[in-house]
Protein backbone atom coordinates (compact mmCIF):
# COMPACT_ATOMS: atom_id res chain seq x y z
CA UNK A 1 0.00 0.00 0.00
CA UNK A 2 0.88 3.89 -1.00
CA UNK A 3 1.59 5.39 2.82
CA UNK A 4 -1.23 7.92 3.09
CA UNK A 5 -1.34 11.30 4.56
CA UNK A 6 2.53 11.74 4.60
CA UNK A 7 1.97 15.20 4.88
CA UNK A 8 0.92 14.95 8.62
CA UNK A 9 4.00 12.86 9.88
CA UNK A 10 4.29 12.09 13.18
CA UNK A 11 6.53 9.42 13.14
CA UNK A 12 8.74 7.52 10.77
CA UNK A 13 10.98 4.99 13.07
CA UNK A 14 11.95 1.72 14.13
CA UNK A 15 11.94 2.95 17.32
CA UNK A 16 8.90 1.01 18.97
CA UNK A 17 9.37 3.71 22.59
CA UNK A 18 9.04 6.71 20.48
CA UNK A 19 6.22 5.54 18.21
CA UNK A 20 4.03 4.51 21.36
CA UNK A 21 4.81 8.26 22.92
CA UNK A 22 3.90 9.76 20.03
CA UNK A 23 0.67 7.40 19.38
CA UNK A 24 -0.12 7.75 22.81
CA UNK A 25 -0.14 11.52 22.16
CA UNK A 26 -2.71 11.64 19.89
CA UNK A 27 -5.06 8.38 20.75
CA UNK A 28 -4.12 7.62 24.88
CA UNK A 29 -1.42 5.63 26.69
CA UNK A 30 -1.20 2.14 26.19
CA UNK A 31 1.49 -1.17 26.07
CA UNK A 32 3.36 -1.59 22.75
CA UNK A 33 5.23 -4.90 22.58
CA UNK A 34 6.83 -6.98 19.78
CA UNK A 35 5.37 -10.77 19.21
CA UNK A 36 8.10 -12.11 17.06
CA UNK A 37 11.79 -11.35 17.46
CA UNK A 38 12.56 -9.79 14.33
CA UNK A 39 14.91 -7.47 12.46
CA UNK A 40 13.35 -3.97 13.51
CA UNK A 41 10.35 -2.03 11.41
CA UNK A 42 10.03 1.48 10.51
CA UNK A 43 6.91 2.52 12.00
CA UNK A 44 4.90 4.67 9.91
CA UNK A 45 2.40 7.28 11.79
CA UNK A 46 0.61 9.65 10.31
CA UNK A 47 -2.23 12.04 11.08
CA UNK A 48 -4.83 15.34 10.78
CA UNK A 49 -7.38 16.31 13.24
CA UNK A 50 -10.55 18.63 11.96
CA UNK A 51 -12.91 19.47 14.67
CA UNK A 52 -14.05 16.74 16.56
CA UNK A 53 -13.06 14.40 13.85
CA UNK A 54 -9.28 13.13 13.21
CA UNK A 55 -8.05 10.82 10.51
CA UNK A 56 -4.78 8.89 10.85
CA UNK A 57 -2.48 6.35 9.01
CA UNK A 58 -0.86 3.60 11.52
CA UNK A 59 1.34 0.90 9.92
CA UNK A 60 4.22 -0.84 12.69
CA UNK A 61 5.46 -3.19 10.03
CA UNK A 62 6.29 -5.88 12.28
CA UNK A 63 3.52 -8.04 14.44
CA UNK A 64 2.90 -6.25 17.77
CA UNK A 65 0.69 -6.49 20.95
CA UNK A 66 -1.15 -3.16 21.65
CA UNK A 67 -3.09 -2.49 25.27
CA UNK A 68 -4.36 0.82 25.38
CA UNK A 69 -6.15 2.48 28.16
CA UNK A 70 -9.97 2.39 27.69
CA UNK A 71 -10.87 5.41 24.91
CA UNK A 72 -13.41 7.10 26.92
CA UNK A 73 -13.54 10.13 25.58
CA UNK A 74 -13.93 9.05 22.00
CA UNK A 75 -14.61 6.48 18.98
CA UNK A 76 -11.92 4.64 16.41
CA UNK A 77 -13.04 3.17 13.94
CA UNK A 78 -10.01 0.74 12.86
CA UNK A 79 -10.15 0.35 9.05
CA UNK A 80 -6.66 -2.20 7.36
CA UNK A 81 -5.81 -1.44 4.22
CA UNK A 82 -4.02 -4.02 4.06
CA UNK A 83 -3.12 -7.21 6.24
CA UNK A 84 -4.86 -8.48 9.49
CA UNK A 85 -5.79 -7.45 13.34
CA UNK A 86 -7.41 -9.65 15.98
CA UNK A 87 -9.08 -6.86 18.22
CA UNK A 88 -10.83 -8.23 22.13
CA UNK A 89 -12.84 -5.73 23.26
CA UNK A 90 -15.75 -5.46 25.38
CA UNK A 91 -16.16 -9.47 25.61
CA UNK A 92 -16.02 -9.37 21.54
CA UNK A 93 -13.31 -10.47 19.81
CA UNK A 94 -13.36 -8.98 15.98
CA UNK A 95 -10.95 -10.45 13.00
CA UNK A 96 -10.21 -7.41 11.08
CA UNK A 97 -9.18 -6.93 7.72
CA UNK A 98 -9.55 -4.61 4.34
CA UNK A 99 -13.48 -6.13 4.69
CA UNK A 100 -14.26 -5.96 8.17
CA UNK A 101 -13.58 -2.57 10.51
CA UNK A 102 -12.91 -2.45 14.03
CA UNK A 103 -14.88 -0.17 16.54
CA UNK A 104 -13.43 -1.09 19.85
CA UNK A 105 -15.67 -0.06 22.90
CA UNK A 106 -14.67 3.22 24.48
CA UNK A 107 -15.54 2.00 27.98
CA UNK A 108 -13.85 -1.25 28.28
CA UNK A 109 -10.70 -3.01 28.11
CA UNK A 110 -8.75 -3.22 24.97
CA UNK A 111 -6.66 -5.79 23.34
CA UNK A 112 -5.22 -5.67 20.09
CA UNK A 113 -2.77 -7.85 17.81
CA UNK A 114 -2.14 -6.00 14.52
CA UNK A 115 -0.07 -8.69 12.57
CA UNK A 116 3.03 -8.08 9.91
CA UNK A 117 2.03 -5.60 6.99
CA UNK A 118 -1.37 -4.76 8.74
CA UNK A 119 -1.92 -0.96 7.81
CA UNK A 120 -4.48 0.84 8.94
CA UNK A 121 -6.91 4.17 8.63
CA UNK A 122 -8.17 5.27 11.37
CA UNK A 123 -10.91 7.15 12.57
CA UNK A 124 -11.21 9.29 15.45
CA UNK A 125 -14.31 10.68 16.48
CA UNK A 126 -15.17 12.65 19.44
CA UNK A 127 -17.96 10.62 21.53
CA UNK A 128 -19.89 13.61 22.82
CA UNK A 129 -19.79 15.47 19.32
CA UNK A 130 -20.77 11.75 17.82
CA UNK A 131 -23.99 11.56 20.24
CA UNK A 132 -24.67 15.62 19.41
CA UNK A 133 -24.62 14.41 15.94
CA UNK A 134 -27.41 11.95 16.74
CA UNK A 135 -29.39 14.28 18.25
CA UNK A 136 -29.38 16.89 15.13
CA UNK A 137 -30.15 14.16 13.06
CA UNK A 138 -33.25 12.57 15.33
CA UNK A 139 -34.09 16.10 16.53
CA UNK A 140 -34.61 14.76 19.95
CA UNK A 141 -32.18 12.96 22.67
CA UNK A 142 -32.09 9.07 21.52
CA UNK A 143 -34.16 6.70 23.78
CA UNK A 144 -30.71 5.43 25.29
CA UNK A 145 -27.00 6.37 24.92
CA UNK A 146 -25.10 5.63 22.27
CA UNK A 147 -23.37 2.50 21.77
CA UNK A 148 -21.73 1.31 18.16
CA UNK A 149 -21.39 -2.44 17.26
CA UNK A 150 -17.54 -3.38 17.75
CA UNK A 151 -17.39 -4.35 13.82
CA UNK A 152 -18.70 -3.00 10.23
CA UNK A 153 -19.12 -4.80 7.68
CA UNK A 154 -17.21 -2.60 4.84
CA UNK A 155 -18.98 -4.16 1.89
CA UNK A 156 -22.29 -2.52 3.08
CA UNK A 157 -23.72 0.39 0.72
CA UNK A 158 -23.98 2.45 3.78
CA UNK A 159 -20.15 2.04 4.51
CA UNK A 160 -19.17 1.89 0.81
CA UNK A 161 -20.90 5.51 1.22
CA UNK A 162 -18.87 6.65 4.06
CA UNK A 163 -15.87 5.36 3.12
CA UNK A 164 -15.96 6.86 -0.38
CA UNK A 165 -16.57 10.06 2.01
CA UNK A 166 -13.38 9.40 4.13
CA UNK A 167 -11.43 8.55 1.00
CA UNK A 168 -12.63 11.85 -0.49
CA UNK A 169 -11.54 13.84 2.46
CA UNK A 170 -7.90 11.72 2.94
CA UNK A 171 -7.29 12.95 -0.94
CA UNK A 172 -8.46 16.37 0.12
CA UNK A 173 -5.84 16.37 2.95
CA UNK A 174 -3.01 14.60 1.46
CA UNK A 175 -3.27 17.33 -1.74
CA UNK A 176 -2.37 21.37 -2.16
CA UNK A 177 -4.98 22.21 -0.26
CA UNK A 178 -4.93 20.85 3.16
CA UNK A 179 -9.08 21.01 3.96
CA UNK A 180 -7.49 24.29 4.80
CA UNK A 181 -10.56 26.07 4.66
CA UNK A 182 -12.42 26.11 7.99
CA UNK A 183 -16.01 26.19 6.36
CA UNK A 184 -14.87 23.05 4.30
CA UNK A 185 -13.65 21.11 7.69
CA UNK A 186 -16.87 21.74 9.49
CA UNK A 187 -19.18 20.03 6.49
CA UNK A 188 -16.04 17.29 6.29
CA UNK A 189 -17.02 16.96 10.25
CA UNK A 190 -20.70 16.82 9.78
CA UNK A 191 -20.90 14.53 7.14
CA UNK A 192 -18.19 12.52 8.33
CA UNK A 193 -20.15 11.82 11.63
CA UNK A 194 -23.64 11.49 10.17
CA UNK A 195 -22.41 8.85 7.30
CA UNK A 196 -20.38 7.03 10.56
CA UNK A 197 -23.93 6.55 11.97
CA UNK A 198 -26.10 5.02 9.11
CA UNK A 199 -22.60 2.69 8.63
CA UNK A 200 -22.10 1.45 12.09
CA UNK A 201 -24.97 -0.39 13.68
CA UNK A 202 -26.05 0.98 17.33
CA UNK A 203 -28.23 1.67 19.80
CA UNK A 204 -30.03 3.77 18.24
CA UNK A 205 -29.89 2.59 14.59
CA UNK A 206 -33.59 1.83 14.42
CA UNK A 207 -34.54 5.34 15.44
CA UNK A 208 -32.15 7.07 13.07
CA UNK A 209 -34.64 5.00 10.41
CA UNK A 210 -38.05 5.33 11.77
CA UNK A 211 -40.51 7.79 9.75
CA UNK A 212 -39.62 11.38 10.76
CA UNK A 213 -42.96 11.97 11.82
CA UNK A 214 -42.63 9.11 14.41
CA UNK A 215 -40.75 11.84 16.82
CA UNK A 216 -42.12 13.83 19.04
CA UNK A 217 -41.42 17.57 17.88
CA UNK A 218 -39.49 20.14 20.26
CA UNK A 219 -41.80 23.06 21.69
CA UNK A 220 -41.41 26.10 19.68
CA UNK A 221 -40.37 27.82 22.93
CA UNK A 222 -37.38 25.25 23.72
CA UNK A 223 -36.94 25.71 20.17
CA UNK A 224 -36.72 29.92 20.51
CA UNK A 225 -34.39 29.26 23.85
CA UNK A 226 -31.95 27.00 22.03
CA UNK A 227 -31.62 29.59 19.24
CA UNK A 228 -31.36 32.65 21.57
CA UNK A 229 -28.54 30.70 23.04
CA UNK A 230 -26.55 29.78 19.86
CA UNK A 231 -27.16 33.49 18.61
CA UNK A 232 -25.94 35.15 21.77
CA UNK A 233 -23.05 32.83 23.36
CA UNK A 234 -20.64 35.44 23.46
CA UNK A 235 -22.52 37.90 25.50
CA UNK A 236 -23.12 37.75 29.43
CA UNK A 237 -26.55 35.65 29.02
CA UNK A 238 -27.73 33.62 32.11
CA UNK A 239 -30.19 30.75 32.41
CA UNK A 240 -32.91 33.57 33.68
CA UNK A 241 -32.15 35.78 30.75
CA UNK A 242 -33.36 32.99 28.15
CA UNK A 243 -36.59 32.32 30.02
CA UNK A 244 -37.31 35.69 30.50
CA UNK A 245 -37.32 36.51 26.59
CA UNK A 246 -38.91 33.28 25.79
CA UNK A 247 -41.51 33.82 28.05
CA UNK A 248 -41.50 30.70 30.25
CA UNK A 249 -40.27 29.66 33.83
CA UNK A 250 -36.33 28.66 34.68
CA UNK A 251 -37.66 25.35 35.72
CA UNK A 252 -40.18 25.15 32.66
CA UNK A 253 -37.15 25.80 30.90
CA UNK A 254 -34.63 23.24 32.22
CA UNK A 255 -37.46 20.65 32.44
CA UNK A 256 -37.74 20.90 28.39
CA UNK A 257 -33.89 21.02 28.04
CA UNK A 258 -33.76 18.20 29.47
CA UNK A 259 -37.03 16.20 28.07
CA UNK A 260 -36.76 17.17 24.41
CA UNK A 261 -32.65 17.97 23.77
CA UNK A 262 -31.42 15.69 26.43
CA UNK A 263 -29.27 18.50 27.93
CA UNK A 264 -29.92 21.70 30.12
CA UNK A 265 -29.73 25.41 29.13
CA UNK A 266 -26.71 25.52 31.53
CA UNK A 267 -24.60 22.85 29.62
CA UNK A 268 -26.43 24.17 26.13
CA UNK A 269 -24.81 27.89 26.76
CA UNK A 270 -21.07 26.10 27.51
CA UNK A 271 -20.88 23.87 24.43
CA UNK A 272 -22.23 26.86 22.56
CA UNK A 273 -19.17 28.76 23.94
CA UNK A 274 -16.67 26.45 23.62
CA UNK A 275 -17.49 25.85 20.31
CA UNK A 276 -17.20 29.52 19.63
CA UNK A 277 -13.86 29.71 21.37
CA UNK A 278 -12.72 26.72 18.85
CA UNK A 279 -14.12 28.94 15.65
CA UNK A 280 -12.08 32.11 16.98
CA UNK A 281 -8.77 29.91 17.97
CA UNK A 282 -8.75 28.62 14.54
CA UNK A 283 -9.16 32.06 12.80
CA UNK A 284 -6.91 34.12 15.34
CA UNK A 285 -3.23 35.51 15.28
CA UNK A 286 -1.22 33.70 17.59
CA UNK A 287 1.12 37.05 17.58
CA UNK A 288 -2.01 38.71 18.34
CA UNK A 289 -4.28 37.28 20.38
CA UNK A 290 -4.17 34.36 23.22
CA UNK A 291 -6.06 31.90 24.50
CA UNK A 292 -6.51 33.76 27.60
CA UNK A 293 -8.28 36.63 25.80
CA UNK A 294 -10.20 34.70 23.99
CA UNK A 295 -11.60 32.48 26.52
CA UNK A 296 -12.68 35.88 28.88
CA UNK A 297 -14.70 37.31 25.61
CA UNK A 298 -16.67 34.27 25.38
CA UNK A 299 -17.51 33.92 29.27
CA UNK A 300 -14.90 31.63 30.80
CA UNK A 301 -13.28 33.26 33.90
CA UNK A 302 -11.07 30.59 35.08
CA UNK A 303 -8.52 29.17 32.78
CA UNK A 304 -7.59 26.38 34.01
CA UNK A 305 -11.55 25.06 33.97
CA UNK A 306 -11.88 26.50 30.53
CA UNK A 307 -8.74 24.04 29.14
CA UNK A 308 -9.97 20.68 31.11
CA UNK A 309 -13.36 21.72 29.60
CA UNK A 310 -11.72 22.25 25.87
CA UNK A 311 -9.44 19.32 26.02
CA UNK A 312 -12.35 17.48 27.36
CA UNK A 313 -14.65 18.29 24.32
CA UNK A 314 -12.61 19.08 21.55
CA UNK A 315 -9.32 16.47 21.98
CA UNK A 316 -6.67 18.74 22.23
CA UNK A 317 -5.75 21.89 24.35
CA UNK A 318 -6.70 25.65 23.04
CA UNK A 319 -3.44 27.01 22.85
CA UNK A 320 -2.69 23.46 19.93
CA UNK A 321 -5.59 24.84 18.36
CA UNK A 322 -4.09 28.45 18.21
CA UNK A 323 -1.10 27.33 16.79
CA UNK A 324 -2.64 24.87 14.38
Amino acid sequence: MTEVLSGFRRVHSPDLEEARERVGEVFCPHRLEPVERAAPAPVRFNTATFGAVGLSYLAYGATVRIRPQPLRSFVLVQIPLSGRALVRTGGTEVVSDPGTASVPDPDAGLDMTWEAGNEQLIVRVGRDALAAQLHRLLGRPPSKPLRLATSVDLTTPAARSWLSTVDMVRTDLDGPGGLAHPALRAQAEQLLMSQLLAAVPHSASDELLAPPDTAPAVPKVIRRAEALIEGHAREPLTVDDVAEAVGTSVRSLQEGFRRHLGTTPTARLREARLAGVRAELREADPTRRTVSQVAADWGFAHLGRFAVAYRERFGESPSETLRG
